[in-house]
């Protein structure tokens, strides 16, 4: 018998075949979000619409309603997850080669139509991967694994909304969405030829609950345990300073004079690229030392910058200043969500893991709604001074959560998650 002790082989297949899928889960959300509002501006849409069409993003936050049918339902002969998998990325691709033939000026309800079924295909893709990542990853991988979701998903975001905007007038509209078809049917081939019960990468992959009574019970079950209070708020809470201190920097740089030009640069730019390498970190660092260990250590570097943005509102910035901050903020930031979110896969039950990790995402996006629409009132009621101190306050209180977290969770890098019990 194999001993326990011994390090278990890198998956490298699967950790790429998970970057490449999250990968494409991100260019839906990378052109609704930054892509769109321009196009629909330079068209004469009016600011209230552009908002509005914002709404094509509802999928992400409602997926939670959905994701028990993701659990239940598949075909045994193709996989529990790539039954899903590559049928919503063929149908994600057919409706970007769609989207082509949509543009702003011309078809604007059919656009945004096909945008909210972008979005509805990519939403619930990523139930699915999420469900195969809980399902083949070794505890070890799992913060691996999360570098392959959270840079994967970042650089979708990054291709749609930035690079494919900033040559949109070289390659044209249509030209953009046939890069972004070919990028999603790049995934779908590659799924094609994936066959989900390999054993290289653990192969543990299980039956899906006989019911969806049973999916819901197990999940009722452990959403109603004596840790799941803590938990809950553990993930809720996590980015609540972030968030307040990330939605009103833009608008402080304008406020003390700084262009459109640098603030894209420093925080769009370097911000993006120091996030992005943090992520890299942050998964690394819960490989090596224990996944609830790097939330820990990432959670108390992250109050420094977010104290340093406090420190820049009582005095006009410098540029050297404002770059260091916003470097270091998006650092660490993003080296404690991969940190998170490989605790939150953990976590899971995987007999409904693509259900659970959704619940727990469901409540790490609502925490951070909530920061983000609260930010700006606070800040109008009172000053950008006491907004920040507020952020760094909360970034701060939130490490008492550590306590309560490691006394009821403890550190499951190196143990094995709640197991499957026999089939139901």
């Amino acid at each position: 018998m194999p001993d326990s002790r011994t390090p278990l082989p890198l998956p490298l297949r699967r950790l790429g075949l998970l970057f490449l899928l999250y990968f494409v889960q991100g260019l839906p959300f990378g052109f609704q979000g930054a892509t769109l509002p321009v196009y629909l501006r330079e068209a004469g849409v009016s600011l209230t619409a552009i908002s509005l069409a914002g709404a094509v993003a509802l999928p992400w936050t409602a997926k939670v309603l959905w994701a028990p049918v993701v659990d239940r339902f598949y075909w045994p002969a193709v996989g529990r997850r790539r039954s899903w998998i590559l049928p919503l990325q063929l149908a994600l691709a057919a409706t970007c080669a769609l989207a082509g033939f949509a543009e702003p000026d011309g078809s604007l309800i059919p656009l945004l139509t096909l945008a909210l079924f972008m979005n509805l295909f990519a939403a619930t893709m990523d139930v699915a991967v999420d469900g195969l990542a809980v399902d083949t990853l070794e505890p070890p991988h799992l913060g691996y694994g999360n570098i392959a979701q959270v840079v994967g998903y970042k650089l979708g975001m990054i291709t749609a909304g930035g690079i494919l905007l900033a040559v949109s007038d070289a390659i044209t509209w249509t030209g953009m969405f046939a890069i972004m078809t070919a990028l999603v049917s790049l995934g779908a081939i590659a799924m094609l030829f994936f066959t989900e019960t390999e054993t290289e990468a653990g192969g543990r992959t299980s039956a899906a609950p006989a019911t969806f009574g049973k999916i819901m019970a197990i999940l009722a079950i452990a959403l109603r345990a004596p840790s799941a209070r803590w938990l809950l708020l553990f993930i809720a809470t996590y980015k609540l300073g972030e968030t307040v201190a990330d939605v009103l920097f833009r608008p402080f740089l304008v406020d003390v004079g700084f262009s459109k030009e640098q603030i894209g640069l420093w925080v769009g730019t370097y911000g993006m690229v120091a996030s992005i390498i943090g992520s890299f970190t942050g998964g690394i660092i819960a490989s090596q030392v224990g996944i609830l260990t790097a939330v820990g250590i990432t959670a108390v570097l992250r109050v420094v910058p977010i104290f340093g943005e406090w420190w820049l509102t009582w005095s006009a910035p410098s540029a050297e200043a404002v770059i260091s901050v916003t470097m270091a903020e998006h650092f660490f930031g993003g080296a404690l969500t991969t940190a998170m979110f490989a605790f939150m896969m953990s976590q899971v039950d995987r007999r409904i893991g693509a259900t659970h990790f959704t619940v727990f995402a469901t409540i790490e996006v609502l925490g951070k709604m909530a920061a983000g629409a609260l930010s700006g009132l606070i800040a109008d009621a009172t000053s950008y001074p006491f907004a920040y101190g507020l952020a760094t306050l909360l970034s701060a209180a939130y490490l008492a959560l550590l306590i309560p977290i490691t006394r009821i969770a403890g550190d499951r890098s190196n143990s094995t998650p709640p197991a499957p019990s026999a089939p139901s």
